[in-house]
């Protein structure tokens, strides 16, 4: 390497540096009040999936109640998920543009009245389309938390930040099966869409609160020195195909748990819910913790982030294999142990995929480089879900669960390339 180059190289960075105001660069004594910020963006977090599982947790009966079969319910899973992946990159330099602030506040309004909208549906056209809305709204929800975590937390703490981004993911995950569930049978499945979208009206004057006196370091003064660009970067779409991998798996257990347990052990819905269904995602919500704690206590080891992200996402990918057991348990309570150690696995390893764009790229294009994973994300389960249901229909959960268990190692091979040529890109 040219000796001068080098130089001027270390040079233009300290330059850099300076022009960063310090809430900007990496601090020394970072703002203990910035979990307070965290905490309220993972409560959004919460709210989204609350919203989203909903119909999840009800799909036994939405399929009775609009004559669906399994293959009919994954194309209603598509809707969603279609919109999703469609805004997710406008939806995320949306939020880059007009601040955390106002951008997450948007976003969460918008969502809430079509998650209420789907209680006031008169038949399935008009259940597809509030599907697609909520899925156009939630687009930006991931991508918004994702820049908060970029803006407040030392790069350290990004997988911390995303694992935490799980436990929310979590509570709505487990509220969806015993708040819906407890409303739909006491008030009919219109009310539990209604009062669940309401909540994320509620939350919006916390956010509003927090926001105005603990104010982020956004957006970047004028003349301030911007991150590379993600969009020309090859490596962030590589991630994207890496998500894409994984996250089938996780695609599964999101949204087929419930129809499961109804159909290979004989379960009603509401045993479902009430006795099993929950249980998984709380697993996968230690699962997400485990995944920031391993990376971030391998990152303190010494060495590249990069490469402790990997290392953590490895023994995820590995484990993950197990997933095709499943179908094999001899009882309810086996498949939801090995359905809850599958979700626990693939929420430790996309916990640190989240974080390695915020490494690569930075604070003030965070929520776009989010956006291509969350894209992705939907991308798959636009095709995935009514391909699962197919085969459901003709041949049952266990090429599904074989399939879901095999796919992530195929994600890990694509990390370690982009780790390969990130550590040759420091050279």
């Amino acid at each position: 390497m040219d000796t001068g180059l080098a130089t001027s190289s270390r040079k233009g960075e300290d330059a850099v540096r300076e022009a960063i105001p310090v809430s900007w660069a990496v601090q020394a004594r970072p703002d203990p009040g910035r979990w307070l910020v965290v905490g309220v963006l993972v409560l959004s977090t919460a709210l989204s999936f609350l919203d989203r599982q909903v119909l999840a947790a009800l799909a036994p009966l939405l399929k009775q109640e609009f004559n669906l079969s399994n293959e009919g319910y994954g194309y209603v899973v598509s809707a969603f998920s279609l919109a999703y992946a469609i805004v997710a990159l406008p939806a995320g330099a949306f939020v880059d543009r007009v601040g955390l602030t106002r951008g997450l506040a948007v976003v969460v309004a918008v969502w809430s009245l079509a998650a209420m909208a789907t209680g006031l549906t008169g038949g399935l056209a008009g259940l597809v389309a509030c599907r697609a809305w909520l899925g156009a709204a939630e687009a930006g929800g991931i991508p918004a938390t994702g820049k908060g975590f970029a803006t407040y937390l030392q790069p350290g703490e990004r997988a911390v930040g995303t694992a935490l981004n799980q436990v929310g993911i979590t509570i709505g995950m487990v509220a969806a099966p015993l708040f819906a569930g407890w409303l739909a049978a006491a008030y009919g499945w219109r009310a539990a869409f209604i009062a669940t979208g309401a909540t994320g009206l509620l939350w919006l004057p916390l956010w509003v609160f927090v926001a105005r006196r603990r104010r982020g370091p956004e957006p970047p003064p004028a003349g301030a020195p911007r991150e590379r660009g993600p969009g020309r970067d090859w490596r962030l779409w590589a991630l994207a195909a890496a998500n894409i991998l994984m996250m089938t798996v996780y695609s599964l257990w999101m949204n087929w748990t419930t129809v499961f347990l109804v159909s290979a052990h004989g379960l009603t819905q509401e045993q479902a819910n009430a006795r099993l269904a929950w249980i998984p995602p709380v697993f996968a919500s230690v699962g997400g913790l485990f995944g920031g704690w391993l990376s971030l206590r391998l990152a303190r080891g010494g060495g590249p982030l990069y490469d402790a992200r990997f290392k953590a996402s490895a023994l995820a990918a590995v484990v993950l294999t197990s997933t095709a057991l499943v179908p094999l348990a001899p009882g309810a309570g086996v498949a939801t142990a090995l359905i809850s150690l599958s979700f626990f696995m693939a929420v430790a390893m996309s916990a640190n995929i989240y974080a390695m764009p915020l490494d690569l790229f930075g604070p003030s294009r965070a929520a776009f480089a989010v956006s291509v994973l969350t894209a992705s994300y939907g991308l798959m389960q636009t095709v995935v879900a009514p391909l699962f249901g197919r085969l459901i229909d003709r041949v049952g959960f266990a090429p599904v669960c074989a399939l879901s268990g095999v796919l992530p190692l195929a994600s890990l091979a694509v990390l370690a390339l982009v780790g390969r040529h990130s550590r040759d890109d420091a050279l």
